[in-house]
């Protein structure tokens, strides 16, 4: 995958998305920048960047993902093979669901998605190097080029869906003692039961990541 590195950039979505409009670009494609103004976070919320940190966008035809895999459980997807990446590299990151990278009981960042015609678009933030209040960072130090080059390359291999969440489930009880949330609902997790194709379900109300 190519990587177009930015020094600054208001949403590294923004400019790939505007990459691919102008058709200046062959997918696989990513942008990374040092610093982020504008960047967006779950259910439209900002996320604050701090130069330094990790500010990610790539974009992937959808014929070339999985064949087993759910749209509606990329950013799960996606999410897990970076969190294995960082763990390889002796971090203590952990996922939780669907796709909020933590370190304990802090956040240290997240992925969202979005399709865009035949193409699925994920924007990852992580906390590198400093972190808004109530947050906090990656546990570990490694380098965006050394990351993005180890992270791509994981995802390269494209593990099918099933591979990846046989590995998923068998961590999903770290989740009890956290909440998510539906719409503008905060619901617990932890009565949550995982599905086979990501989703949860809680008090017969099945419930999908949709980010």
């Amino acid at each position: 995958m190519k990587i177009t590195y930015l020094d600054s950039v208001d949403s590294t979505q923004t400019y790939l998305k505007n990459l691919i409009k102008n058709s200046s670009i062959e997918l696989p494609h990513a942008v990374s920048a040092d610093l982020q103004t504008d960047g967006l976070g779950s259910r439209n919320n900002s996320w604050i960047g701090y130069k330094g940190n990790l500010f990610l966008s790539f974009a992937i035809k959808l014929k070339d993902l999985p064949k087993d895999l759910k749209l509606e459980s990329a950013s799960i997807y996606f999410a897990y093979i970076l969190k294995e990446t960082l763990e390889k590299e002796k971090s203590n990151v952990w996922l939780k669901w669907p796709n909020d990278f933590y370190v304990g009981d802090e956040k240290i960042g997240g992925m969202i998605t979005n399709i865009v015609s035949d193409i699925l678009i994920c924007g990852v933030g992580i906390n590198l190097v400093k972190s808004p209040t109530n947050f906090n960072t990656l546990d570990i130090d490694i380098s965006k080029s050394t990351l993005l080059n180890k992270y791509f390359k994981n995802i390269e291999n494209f593990s099918s869906w099933k591979q990846i969440f046989r590995k998923y489930k068998l961590e999903f009880y770290r989740n009890q003692n956290f909440f998510t949330h539906n719409e503008n609902d905060k619901i617990s997790l932890s009565k949550a039961e995982l599905l086979d194709d990501g989703s949860i379900e809680i008090d017969g109300e099945r419930i999908y990541s949709l980010r």
